[in-house]
C-alpha cells in the first residue's frame, strides 16, 4: 500500500462495512427483538456468499501468484489479510450480540433457548427420547482416518466427537485398525430436513427450546458404542462457488449447443458442492478438533471464525412463537395501487396513462395481472419476457404455461447462469419448454439481467404492445421484502425499443439503435456518461448541477471519475448505495460537492433511479443495473426513462425521500467509516413511503363507499 491520498475505496472490504450495517440494525436496541434476530442472520447469509465468492477469488488470485495491485491499492495477500480482520471484528460482534444481548432479552420475554448444560431432568429427558426417535435414524457418522477424508457438504452445520476407546475394547470387535488406544475424530452432519428449533417442556408463561445440534452434540455418543466423547465441536464450511459455466460448448446443431451448455451448467452446480474450503465457522469447544480440522481442510488460523454458543443465528426461527406479534415489526401490508383496476384487464388504463409500481409499499399482484390477463385474452397474439430469479411455485411460470397451452406465442429467456439459481431456472426451463414455450437460454458469455415484460394484443384491426420494465426480478415473494420500481407502459416508442430489444437477444438481428432505451454493454454506460458531462457542460455557478442516484453498488471506475470531474465543476452530487461505494466524497479537490448515504431498514432498498438536473429540463432514468463493471460491461441490462409527468413526479418523490431520512440512513466519510445523523429526529423514508401509500389505499376505499353509497326512503 502506498501513501498517496485514497481515491477508491477497496470494493471487498467497503462492502464488509455494508454488512456491518446490517449488523448495526442488529444492535439497534429500540427495534423489536425478532427483528434484530432477523438482521442477525441476515449478516451470517452474507458472509456465506461473500466467502464462497468474493474471498474466494481473491484466494484464487494469490494461489496463482498475483501480485498485482488493484484499483484501491490492494495486492491479493493485503486484501485477504484485510478482510480477515475485519471480518473477524464484525463476527465477534454479532456473536456477543446473539448470545449475550437477543438471547438473554427473549428469554425475559418467554422465549429462553436453554443449552445441554442447563437442561432440567424433565427436559433432558424429553430431549434424548427426541433425539433416539426423530433425530437418530438419519445420522450417519463418517470416520476420518481413512485414506481420503470426507467430504464436508458446502454451508452445511457438523458436529465433530473426539472420541477414545473405552477400556477393554479390542481391534477385532470394532473393525478398528492400527492404534486403538489412539483417540479418533468422528463427523456427523447436522439433518437440514428437521426443525432446527425443538420446543422443550417448561411452564405455561415460558417456553424453553433447544436446537438441533446441541441435541446432536450432547446425545450423539449413542452412535458410538465402545467410546467414549472426549471432546465436540460444531462448524461449518463455505467451500468456492466462484465459478463460470464453460462457454465454449459447441455442436452442429442449436439444440445439442442447448443440452451441452446445460451439462456444463451441472458441472457447475457439482462443482460448487466438492471445491475447496475458503472460510470455516465453528464453536470454540474443542481446539485438538480445530486443528484436526484446519490441517484436513488446509485451512489457516485467519480463515478459521470461532464463536461461543451458536455458530449460526438463521437456525433460531421464532416467529411462530410470537402470537401477539410484539416481539416483530408491525405487518405493514402491500396496497393495490390506488389507479389501477383490480377486475378489469390493465390495458385501457395503460392506453391512457403510465404507471409507476412500487413495490412491496403496493402490491406486486399487477405484474402477476397482467402475465395473467394475457395469457387468457383472446386477442393477445404474443408474450415475451426476461426471467432471472423467479422464486418457487411461481404464478408468473403457472400463467406462461397456460399462455403457451392457450395457443398463444411465449418467448422467454431464462438465464441459467443466475448464480445460486441455476438449479431452479434449468427446473423452470424445462417446465415451460414442456409446455410449448420457446426458451433461450441466455447469451453465450453475457448474463442477461433486464427485467421487461412486453404483450402485443389485436385491437381495431391492428397490434398494440403493452410493455413493463424494472429494477428487480419477477419474482412475487421477494416482491414482499424487496424495494423496487418498475412501469408499465404502451407507449408505442418504447414498446418498438423493446420489440428491437428482444430481436437481439433471442436471434441473430444485429444490433439496432434505441432511441428510448439503453443496454448494456452496448450504450448504457455511454449514456451515462454523456448525461454526466452534460450536467457539467451545463453547470454554472448561478445555477449548479445536480445529479441524484439510487442503486445497490457503485464501483465502476470510468463512472466515478467521471462524477469526481462532475464534482470539481460544482455539479451537486447525492447519491444513495445500499452496499459497495468505491467513490470517496467529500475530499476537497475530488469530490466535495458529492454526499453518500444508505438506508439498511425493514425492506432491502433494491431500486435503481437515476435524476439528473439537465438545465432545468429534468430527466429521471430507472435501471436494472448499478453502476458496476459487471453490469456495464459484462450484462444484458436495460435502463429506461419516466417521461410522463404524474410518474416522473411519483418517482422523483420516492428519491428525495431517501436524502430526507434520519432514522435509518448512515453516511460514508472520506476515511471510510460510516456515521449516522445528527439530526436523528425518527424520519425514515421506508416508514414515510409506507404512509403515502396507505394513504392513498384509503383514498381509494372512501372513493368506492362513496360511489356505491345506497341512499334509502
Amino acid at each position: 500500500m502506498n501513501d498517496a491520498p485514497i481515491r477508491f475505496f477497496n470494493r471487498e472490504l467497503s462492502w464488509l462495512e455494508f454488512n456491518n450495517r446490517v449488523l448495526c440494525k442488529g444492535l439497534d436496541k429500540g427495534l423489536p427483538l425478532l427483528e434484530r434476530l432477523q438482521f442477525l442472520s441476515i449478516v451470517t447469509s452474507n458472509f456465506d456468499e461473500f466467502f464462497q465468492v468474493r474471498v474466494a477469488a481473491a484466494k484464487g488470485q494469490y494461489y496463482n501468484g498475483v501480485n498485482m495491485e488493484d484499483m484501491s491499492g490492494y495486492t491479493p495477500k493485503d486484501l485477504l489479510d484485510s478482510i480477515s480482520k475485519r471480518a473477524h471484528e464484525i463476527i465477534k460482534k454479532q456473536n456477543d450480540c446473539l448470545m449475550l444481548d437477543v438471547l438473554p432479552a427473549l428469554a425475559k420475554k418467554g422465549l429462553e433457548y436453554v443449552t445441554p448444560a442447563e437442561y432440567t431432568q424433565r427436559q433432558k429427558d424429553y430431549a434424548q427420547s427426541y433425539f433416539r426417535n426423530e433425530v437418530y435414524p438419519l445420522l450417519t457418522p463418517l470416520r476420518t482416518d481413512t485414506e481420503f477424508f470426507p467430504n464436508i457438504a458446502n454451508l452445511t452445520e457438523y458436529t465433530a466427537f473426539l472420541l477414545v476407546p473405552m477400556k477393554g475394547v479390542h481391534a477385532t470387535q470394532n473393525g478398528l485398525e492400527g492404534d486403538v488406544t489412539a483417540p479418533r475424530i468422528a463427523l456427523v452432519q447436522i439433518p437440514s430436513g428437521l426443525d432446527q428449533v425443538i420446543w422443550l417442556p417448561g411452564e405455561k408463561k415460558n417456553r424453553p427450546f433447544a436446537i438441533l445440534s446441541d441435541i446432536i452434540t450432547e446425545f450423539g455418543r449413542q452412535l458410538f458404542p465402545g467410546f467414549e466423547v472426549s471432546e465436540t465441536l460444531v462448524f461449518k464450511v463455505a467451500r468456492d462457488a466462484d465459478f463460470a459455466v464453460n462457454e465454449e460448448v459447441r455442436s452442429i446443431s442449436d439444440e445439442k449447443e442447448t443440452e451441452g451448455f446445460i451439462q456444463e451448467m451441472e458441472k457447475v452446480l457439482l462443482q460448487r458442492k466438492t471445491s475447496y474450503p475458503v472460510q470455516m465457522t465453528c464453536n470454540s469447544t474443542s481446539e485438538k478438533i480445530m486443528q484436526f480440522l484446519m490441517a484436513n481442510l488446509e485451512l489457516k488460523e485467519k480463515d478459521v471464525y470461532k464463536v461461543s454458543g451458536i455458530i449460526d443465528p438463521g437456525v433460531i426461527e421464532l416467529r411462530d412463537a410470537d402470537e401477539n406479534g410484539e416481539l416483530q415489526f408491525e405487518k405493514w401490508e402491500h396496497f393495490y395501487p390506488h389507479d389501477l383496476p383490480e377486475e378489469e384487464p390493465l390495458w385501457d388504463t395503460l392506453k391512457q396513462h403510465d404507471k409507476i409500481l412500487h413495490v412491496p409499499y403496493e402490491s406486486y399482484q399487477p405484474v402477476i395481472k397482467m402475465i395473467s390477463d394475457a395469457a387468457d385474452d383472446p386477442d393477445v397474439l404474443a408474450i415475451k419476457m426476461t426471467l432471472y430469479r423467479t422464486g418457487r411455485d411461481s404464478p408468473i411460470i403457472s400463467a406462461l404455461v397456460r399462455a403457451a397451452e392457450n395457443g398463444k406465442q411465449v418467448v422467454v429467456l431464462v438465464e441459467l447462469k443466475a448464480r445460486f439459481d441455476e438449479e431452479r431456472n434449468i427446473a423452470w426451463a424445462n417446465v415451460l419448454e414442456n409446455a410449448g414455450v420457446t426458451v433461450i437460454y441466455g447469451l453465450e458469455n453475457l448474463k442477461v439481467h433486464a427485467k421487461i415484460l412486453m404483450v402485443m394484443r389485436r385491437e381495431d384491426g391492428s397490434i398494440r404492445r403493452y410493455v413493463h420494465l424494472a429494477t428487480g426480478n419477477y419474482n412475487p415473494k421477494t416482491a414482499k421484502l424487496y424495494s423496487d420500481i418498475s412501469l408499465f407502459t404502451a407507449n408505442p416508442e418504447i414498446a418498438n425499443d423493446a420489440t428491437a430489444f428482444f430481436n437481439l437477444v433471442t436471434g441473430y438481428s444485429t444490433l439496432q439503435k434505441m432511441n428510448y432505451l439503453a443496454m448494456a454493454p452496448v450504450s448504457l454506460k455511454s449514456r451515462l456518461l454523456t448525461m454526466i458531462d452534460r450536467e457539467i457542460e451545463r453547470s454554472t455557478e448561478q445555477n449548479p448541477g445536480l445529479i441524484i442516484a439510487k442503486m445497490n453498488s457503485l464501483t465502476h471506475e470510468e463512472v466515478i471519475q467521471a462524477l469526481y470531474r462532475a464534482s470539481n465543476a460544482g455539479v451537486k452530487v447525492l447519491l444513495n448505495i445500499r452496499g459497495i461505494c468505491m467513490l470517496v466524497p467529500g475530499v476537497e479537490g475530488m469530490s466535495e460537492n458529492i454526499r453518500v448515504v444508505s438506508i439498511v431498514d425493514r425492506y432491502l432498498e433494491h431500486s435503481r433511479i437515476f435524476y439528473f438536473q439537465n438545465g432545468g429540463s429534468d430527466e429521471i432514468w430507472c435501471s436494472s443495473a448499478d453502476w458496476m463493471s459487471r453490469n456495464l460491461d459484462r450484462r444484458i441490462e436495460l435502463m429506461f426513462p419516466v417521461m410522463e409527468k404524474e410518474a416522473f413526479h411519483t418517482v422523483k418523490e420516492i428519491l428525495d425521500s431517501y436524502f430526507n431520512d434520519t432514522d435509518s440512513a448512515m453516511e460514508l466519510n472520506s476515511d471510510g467509516t460510516w456515521t449516522t445523523s445528527e439530526k436523528k429526529s425518527g424520519v425514515s423514508a421506508q416508514e414515510v413511503l409506507y404512509k403515502k401509500y396507505k394513504k392513498l389505499a384509503a383514498t381509494k376505499e372512501r372513493k368506492l363507499e362513496t360511489e356505491f353509497k345506497v341512499r334509502r326512503k
